[in-house]
């Protein structure tokens, strides 16, 4: 925790490798819309969904995205998150995760602890991997002991991320629109 009380990622964390977790800034615009550009051009579902808000006004963005974790500024029926962004050696954004700091019905049905979702041109470079051991040390700072993470049924490259982090499968949900997904408990050392 820095001394905001905020988890700190861009502390060397397991999983590490040549990519890191960093906290939203304005500074990083330029990389940040690069990264959501390609998010958009692809046409894909965006993952995770603060990735889907419209960064035009990019400093309103980033107080957002930090504001999110204070308890204080939560919308009702939300739970107070965290959001990280997965930055390479060159300066690039290539990923984001989303870490909730509790459950609430929702995201303990099919939503869990964290969201992740990396670039598409990124992808298979094992960058998942290491963005999710790195937010699992956040989740270690934020007290957690068991960790939710989800994943959509038939999406084989993040069930086989979240089993290479210590994912046990746990069960699988049917959303209210038919979506089938898949849920992994990790159970963290104190």
């Amino acid at each position: 925790m820095d001394s905001d009380g905020k988890p700190n990622a861009e502390a060397a964390v397991p999983g590490g490798g040549d990519v890191r977790l960093v906290q939203p800034a304005v500074e990083l615009r330029a990389a940040y819309m690069d990264f959501y550009r390609e998010w958009i051009d692809s046409g894909e579902d965006i993952v995770p969904w603060v990735v889907e808000r419209d960064p035009s006004d990019f400093p309103a963005y980033v107080r957002f995205l930090l504001e999110a974790s204070e308890e204080a500024r939560v919308e009702e029926g939300w739970v107070p998150h965290s959001t990280y962004w997965l930055q390479d050696g060159a300066g690039r954004i290539v990923g984001a995760a989303n870490i909730r700091h509790r459950l609430n019905r929702k995201l303990a049905e099919s939503g869990g602890h964290i969201g992740y979702g990396v670039a598409p041109s990124q992808r298979r470079k094992g960058y998942a991997k290491a963005m999710l051991a790195q937010a699992l040390a956040v989740t270690d700072r934020l007290g957690l002991g068991e960790v939710l993470v989800i994943c959509d049924r038939g999406n084989d490259g993040s069930e086989r991320t979240i089993l290479a982090n210590g994912g046990r499968f746990d069960s699988e949900f049917t959303e209210a629109h038919g979506n089938v997904v898949r849920r992994f408990w990790i159970r963290r050392e104190p």
